[in-house]
């Protein structure tokens, strides 16, 4: 079931988005060659803790997870891409590390990622990471009041084949707004014009994630941590966005853009 926001509703998101930013920003100046994920889990929760906001992972038990979470921040390194759980992990130069975290503060959720190399960088893990950054904006920029859902699916899938990455399909974007999991379910690929019809007040997380080699996944020991099969590098970026009248409008970034992940 389908829950379209009003324009207030959507600002109260906003407020969400901006904190999460922030904090993103806080943790990617703090992610260096000696930092343990632990150190960057527990700034999380004193960030969390000090805005009075709520962590949406703490006690996230799905089918698939091994839960509760029990931590506030997803930290996947390397081949890691997806519901790292941080753990004892001294970052090393040169690792590629993916930050991902959904807070609710006052009863609104928002949800982000970023990917970052730590240290000195490698050209295929820029190239990686711009990868995701660029499947982002193409479905930002696809998510036009009239559009259909295929139309953001296939440009995040378009941008991921032209760059030669392959896409998986288990996990992807999705609603969000009271809960940080509600309908519709958004692919990494799919059909432009199927699909749901978007309309204004729809708020979405939408969130490509590639690995350099292959598009299967496998679960580490800790019941959560996913990796790529091949052990290939992985990124992984996401925005919270909401479909309006004017456009789409990002919620999890510093500024007001639209149309743009920056």
């Amino acid at each position: 079931m389908l829950e379209l926001k009003t324009p207030r509703e959507i600002e109260a998101m906003r407020v969400t988005g901006l904190f999460i930013a922030e904090l993103l920003d806080d943790l990617a100046g703090r992610a260096a060659p000696g930092v343990n994920l632990m150190d960057l889990e527990h700034r999380a929760r004193h960030l969390i803790e000090e805005r009075g906001a709520t962590s949406c992972y703490w006690d996230y038990s799905p089918s698939f997870g091994r839960g509760p979470f029990r931590k506030v921040i997803c930290l996947s390194v390397n081949d890691a891409v997806l519901h790292g759980l941080p753990h004892d992990y001294v970052l090393r130069d040169g690792d590629l590390l993916s930050m991902d975290i959904a807070v609710s503060i006052d009863g609104w959720v928002a949800d982000s990622a970023r990917s970052l190399i730590v240290g000195t960088p490698r050209p295929e893990d820029e190239r990686l990471i711009e990868a995701t950054e660029t499947a982002l904006a193409a479905g930002i920029a696809a998510a036009v009041s009239g559009n259909r859902l295929g139309d953001i699916s296939a440009a995040i899938g378009g941008v991921a084949t032209d760059f030669g990455y392959l896409v998986n399909t288990e996990f992807g974007g999705h609603g969000l707004g009271r809960t940080m999991h509600e309908d519709p379910h958004v692919s990494n690929v799919g059909r432009a014009g199927r699909g749901l019809k978007l309309k204004p007040g729809l708020t979405l997380a939408l969130e490509p994630w590639l690995a350099q080699g292959t598009d299967k996944i496998v679960y580490d020991k800790d019941g959560w941590t996913i990796r790529s099969a091949d052990g290939s590098r992985t990124a992984h970026s996401e925005h919270t966005i909401a479909v309006t009248d004017d456009g789409p409008v990002i919620l999890t970034s510093l500024g007001r853009d639209r149309a743009t992940a920056k």
